[in-house]
């Protein structure tokens, strides 16, 4: 069956098999690989993108669904990597992300979010992040992004300005985490 999708702005069509989930035709027919395969059951959110303006797992839809509507992915999101759009930009400010295998479905479902919600609050942002899944950071900085890129300070909205497994010194400076050194002299 022959769909028409536009992705990133761009018209595209394709015969495919009726089938073809949209995660698949981004990767393997467009050759947008920021779109990542997880899991291919909604678990993890990797492959997050925008249809028509709404975030969605993009492994639970069939580009045959899609046909007709508009697609973003994070390639879309920006002209290259010097022209980040805010929330990549507050993803790499606030080190949210680690080995970036979910950093582009998180950064694509947190573009959603805060398209509803500009503002968020600290459980609204993990609430409304909760689909998608890091198994490297914790969390905390990718909240931390996300209110960022909201226009407000993560230190007040979180309530806190440390990093995880940073502490205060007696002396109210930054101690090094239990079981870290900090090149001093033990």
């Amino acid at each position: 069956m022959k769909v028409a999708i536009t992705v990133n702005g761009q018209e595209t069509t394709a015969d495919v098999e009726p089938r073809l989930l949209l995660v698949h035709y981004l990767r393997d027919v467009l050759g947008l690989k920021a779109t990542n395969i997880g899991c291919d059951t909604t678990s993890c959110g990797a492959c997050t993108v925008l249809l028509d303006g709404e975030s969605v797992k993009s492994c639970t839809v069939l580009a045959a669904q899609a046909d007709g509507s508009s697609v973003t992915t994070l390639e879309g999101l920006s002209s290259g990597p010097d022209d980040l759009h805010p929330v990549a930009a507050a993803f790499r400010a606030e080190h949210g992300l680690q080995c970036g295998f979910c950093t582009p479905g998180m950064v694509m479902a947190a573009v959603g979010l805060l398209s509803e919600n500009p503002k968020p609050t600290e459980r609204e942002v993990r609430d409304g992040l909760e689909g998608n899944l890091c198994r490297c950071t914790g969390y905390h900085n990718i909240v931390r992004a996300v209110i960022a890129a909201s226009g407000q300070d993560p230190d007040e909205v979180t309530g806190t300005s440390l990093r995880p497994g940073v502490e205060r010194s007696p002396a109210g400076g930054v101690a090094a985490a239990p079981g870290f050194s900090t090149g001093g002299a033990e």
